[in-house]
């Protein structure tokens, strides 16, 4: 028996509570995860895990074993991480989750640059709306905002993006001065999660505050749709800057009210704390620093631990 698989098979179903999850996570079968811990109970003389039909539970010698097996699995990684940083070599697997929107904009048009730097890192990037558990999904960085699913992660804050109003060149003129005279039938929305209706605008100048709820004749449920019909002239915007800004900087949409203030949004890289000490997510969280702007995005000097969110 491969003691060091085993205890890796052991501590991901410890963490997924779950066989099945556990084996999804591994691209394993389930009957190989479920023989692996027979065999390394047999093997230790003792039961790990109580499991019936509902769920699973670790006996006291499955709780002392599970941080044993944790800190045998780091050192191991840790010694192998120390030799192939000495010869300037980072290898392996990478598994990313993003936004849509966030990987169409700001992470797939980088990641040509972290594979010429780590050639030997193959990285696999899902693009989703609906967020994975990242353990379950043995998921090494996701990209969140705002907020995380219930689990003790580590963030790590890469952008803080702001809203900006805008729209096509030449509907500019036809604007009024003030947000608040802004038709509201001229102005896309983004339709809220799983809603028909869209996300407010909320603006502020000193103690002026603007709140204006879009009613034109297009909502989306994605900033990329959004971005697309803005410029193609279809009315006026209100989007996050890291999404707009590269049309903005081609002269494609220009701002509008550019003296009001918006709502901010902080975008997450997102770890497990099993993952937090890699190597190689070491290398991409700094890469993705490196091409975001760096007069937008917060300050990288702290990690912040994500506590679990009340359920809603």
């Amino acid at each position: 028996m491969d003691r060091l698989w085993a205890m890796t098979v052991f501590v991901r179903v410890a963490e997924c509570s779950s066989f099945s999850r556990a084996a999804e996570s591994l691209d394993l079968a389930n009957a190989t995860v479920t023989a692996c811990i027979r065999n390394l109970e047999q093997h230790l003389g003792v039961t790990l895990i109580h499991r019936d039909t509902r769920r699973l539970h670790l006996t006291e010698e499955g709780e002392t074993y599970l941080i044993r097996a944790r800190d045998v699995l780091r050192y191991v990684d840790d010694a192998e991480l120390e030799v192939r940083s000495r010869i300037g070599e980072l290898r392996g697997s990478l598994v990313i989750e993003t936004p849509i929107s966030f990987g169409h904009a700001l992470l797939c048009p980088a990641l040509p640059g972290f594979a010429a730097r780590h050639p030997n890192i193959s990285t696999a990037v899902t693009l989703t709306n609906q967020p994975h558990n990242l353990i379950e999904k043995a998921i090494d960085v996701a990209i969140r905002m705002d907020r995380v699913e219930d689990a003790d992660l580590i963030a790590r804050p890469i952008y803080e993006a702001c809203y900006v109003v805008c729209c096509r060149p030449d509907l500019l003129p036809t604007l009024p001065e003030h947000p608040g005279e802004l038709d509201p039938l001229v102005c896309l929305g983004v339709l809220a999660e799983e809603r028909r209706t869209s996300n407010p605008w909320l603006l502020e100048r000193g103690e002026e505050k603007v709140t204006l709820h879009p009613q034109g004749r297009l909502h989306f449920n994605s900033n990329d749709a959004l971005l697309l019909a803005a410029r193609q002239g279809a009315g006026v915007v209100h989007i996050l800057d890291i999404f707009a800004n590269r049309a903005l900087q081609q002269g494609e949409l220009v701002a509008v009210y550019p003296d009001w203030q918006t709502r901010r949004r902080t975008f997450y890289a997102v770890t497990t704390r099993a993952r937090n000490d890699s190597a190689k997510v070491r290398a991409f969280t700094d890469f993705l620093t490196e091409v975001i702007d760096s007069e937008r995005r917060p300050s990288l000097s702290r990690q912040v631990e994500v506590r679990p969110l009340s359920k809603r």
